[in-house]
């Protein structure tokens, strides 16, 4: 892959080119349509169907609420006329969903802010909402019976959502839902990253995690885990990065390989991960391509070790990186607490109370971690700065997913918000 720097460089300079050639008038309708967005936060609440709408910093302050199924009687009128769409639907909402059905897994808005769109796991599809309206623009129902994380690209025109029952990653285009290609994964797609440039993808499969041969000497029966990394123009498979043997080297045969959230250094050089049942996250080198550093966090005394008890075998789920690469901030799942982590050091910060915290992301302005509190049904802003909890505003149940996007200056929820 071609160097980061020298790819900075050629944007920068296509931009520079690209401002140059662009008539005035173009210039003008571009700032005056940034003008009339407002960067937001939107909190996917899972098992509601909700996506609460908040303020992208400061106070964090609710803004609006978002109904991400209007289309549910015509959803489930469809998954009952189908024994094996039923048979998928009730296996969600008694494993992974807990014994709730999950409505809203991921969510990005468009560049227009006129829509977001939703990944729907029971549902087994993308939609794209109309933020004044609420109606629904398009529906991609993804192959096989459940869809999970997405990622969208840097120029916001594409977003890629992993079909999690067949080992698929779908690439649309955000406006229209037309599927733009698709690439094999390893078992159970997951997390999906755009590089920087918009030129690579990296997914992670996960292995089964709603199974309970959860032992060690069962890792065997979790699947096929790996890193696919694709030619997000051609979707043809350009590397598979299997930590398996990286694990093995170091003496972690008893470590899961199964990479949940992850998050790369600004520079693209290390991808720092969490794997299932661990409390803590490693560092991958991608030049060397060689595991460089290993971070075990404080457990809870009274988190049990039983990982039959973790949720889908995630002990640690959620992990970002404020903007400077200095600092990590970690969702300690099953151990209740968040916590900045230093990145020069991998000297943790206070472990800041948090309950089933699901996910971590970073602030509009780039100072804070926030985390969703699945356990509370609230978020909570964390100053990267000082490790401390700033503020936590209720949301509906179960929030998991959280994403920067845009909505219209002057937006308010829509009737069925």
């Amino acid at each position: 892959m071609p160097a980061i720097r020298t790819r900075h460089l050629c944007s920068v300079a296509a931009a520079l080119a690209l401002t140059v050639a662009a008539p005035a008038t173009a210039a003008t309708a571009a700032g005056s349509s940034a003008a009339a967005l407002r960067e937001v936060m939107f909190v996917g609440n899972n098992w509601d169907g909700t996506a609460d709408v908040i303020k992208s910093s400061g106070d964090f302050g609710k803004i609006g609420r978002i109904d991400v199924i209007p289309d549910k009687d015509e959803r489930m009128a469809q998954i009952n006329a189908d024994p094996i769409k039923w048979i998928y639907f009730m296996a969600i909402r008694n494993s992974v969903g807990e014994g709730h059905d999950q409505f809203v897994d991921d969510m990005y808005s468009t560049p227009d802010g006129r829509s977001v769109v939703v990944s729907r796991p029971s549902f087994a599809d993308v939609v794209s909402l109309d933020l004044a309206t609420g109606a629904v623009n398009w529906r991609f129902p993804v192959s096989g019976y459940r869809a999970d994380h997405m990622a969208v690209s840097p120029d916001g025109k594409r977003v890629a959502v992993s079909a999690s029952t067949s080992n698929t990653v779908h690439v649309l285009d955000i406006g229209t839902g037309r599927e733009l290609g698709r690439f094999a994964t390893g078992a159970k797609p997951h997390e999906n990253i755009f590089t920087q440039d918009g030129k690579y993808i990296y997914n992670m499969a996960i292995g089964d995690v709603n199974t309970q041969t959860d032992a060690p000497w069962l890792d065997w029966t979790k699947g096929d885990r790996r890193i696919t990394v694709v030619d997000a123009t051609t979707y043809q498979q350009v590397k598979v990065i299997d930590m398996r043997p990286k694990l093995d080297a170091l003496g972690l045969t008893d470590y899961s390989d199964a990479v949940r959230p992850a998050v790369f250094s600004p520079d693209e050089s290390k991808l720092y991960f969490q794997v299932s049942f661990f409390n803590g996250f490693f560092e991958y080198d991608l030049a060397t391509d060689k595991i460089t550093r290993t971070k075990t966090l404080p457990k809870n005394p009274a988190t049990s070790d039983d990982r039959t008890t973790f949720v889908n075998d995630s002990r640690h789920h959620g992990l970002s990186m404020s903007p400077d690469g200095s600092k990590l901030c970690v969702a300690g799942t099953m151990d209740d607490y968040a916590t900045v982590v230093n990145r020069t050091t991998l000297q943790e910060g206070p472990l800041v109370t948090a309950s089933k915290p699901y996910w971590a992301t970073v602030s509009g302005d780039g100072k804070s971690c926030v985390v969703s509190e699945s356990g509370t049904d609230q978020v909570t802003a964390i100053d990267f700065a000082t490790g401390r909890k700033q503020v936590s505003v209720p949301v509906g149940d179960h929030p998991q997913r959280v994403r920067l996007g845009h909505v219209p200056a002057d937006w308010t929820s829509p009737s069925a918000g």
